[in-house]
């Protein structure tokens, strides 16, 4: 009689497992492992992309309100024109001093544009300007 051959049965030994798809099964568990990791780059590089320009428009917006205020002028409505052309929105301006000795100080909100759900839609940034201690020429 012949013997019948089994599937997986080599030399006389049988194969454990069958390993066939086992490659496939592996390479698309490395593919979506991958694409994770891409997305979470991408989010994060977000969030300090949009932080470095919360931080630079403070500054920008400080200093307009600033030099508004030291030519006697409304500094914070000048911070709120400043903020709007730079494409964040004016949380808090606060003038302290007077004419000679003053410190204007801004928050800034800056839209996130790729967020996840749980993450802050916005990123804010806080600067001061002024001058503090001049001592007259003369």
């Amino acid at each position: 009689m012949a013997a019948l051959r089994i599937w997986g049965e080599r030399s006389g030994a049988r194969c454990r497992h069958d390993e066939r798809g086992s490659g496939t099964v592996l390479a698309a568990g490395m593919v979506v492992l991958l694409m994770a990791v891409a997305a979470a780059i991408l989010v994060v590089g977000g969030y300090l992309v949009a932080a470095d320009h919360a931080r630079g428009a403070a500054d920008l917006v400080a200093i307009s309100a600033a030099a508004k205020v030291a030519q006697r002028g409304d500094g914070c409505r000048t911070a709120a024109e400043i903020a709007q052309s730079n494409g964040v929105v004016l949380a808090r301006c606060i003038v302290r001093g007077d004419s000679l000795d003053f410190v204007v100080s801004v928050t800034v909100r800056q839209p996130v544009r790729l967020r996840l759900p749980l993450l802050p839609d916005t990123v804010p940034a806080t600067s001061h300007a002024g001058r503090l201690g001049v001592i007259p020429e003369g």
